[in-house]
């Protein structure tokens, strides 16, 4: 009698990929977004811990909202890449970058404040 191991399930750890992706991408994000807000002139962010921990939230929470912030992350790293791109050539052009990069950051904040309002208010069952 040989003891085998059970058969390669493909879809087994695809959720811990798609949460370490998220956690990847919203870090990605939080650092071009801090150097949106260095442009602008603006502090330093104090990120909260439902800003810190909304990858992980979100793992929890799962189904439509976590697919949803899934995409929204997604969606927030296409607008900052090419934003903060810009704004660096500009910068480098010798032209002032601080107002576009003012409408970046509010741009960001409102999108991340949508993002944010994903996670479910104490007393939602969050999915197994």
């Amino acid at each position: 009698m040989s003891l085998r191991s059970p058969p390669a399930d493909p879809n087994r750890g695809n959720g811990r990929l798609a949460a370490n992706a998220m956690v990847m991408k919203w870090t990605a994000v939080h650092e071009a977004a801090a150097a949106v807000a260095e442009l602008a002139g603006l502090a330093p962010e104090y990120r909260t811990p439902e800003i810190r921990n909304f990858p992980a939230i979100m793992r929890d929470t799962g189904g439509w909202r976590c697919r949803l912030a899934a995409q929204g992350v997604d969606d927030l790293a296409a607008i900052l890449e090419p934003g903060l791109a810009a704004l660096l050539t500009l910068q480098g052009s010798g032209a002032c970058a601080a107002a576009a990069a003012q409408a970046l950051w509010q741009e960001f904040h409102t999108a991340r404040a949508g993002l944010l309002s994903l996670i479910p208010p104490l007393g939602i069952e969050r999915q197994a």
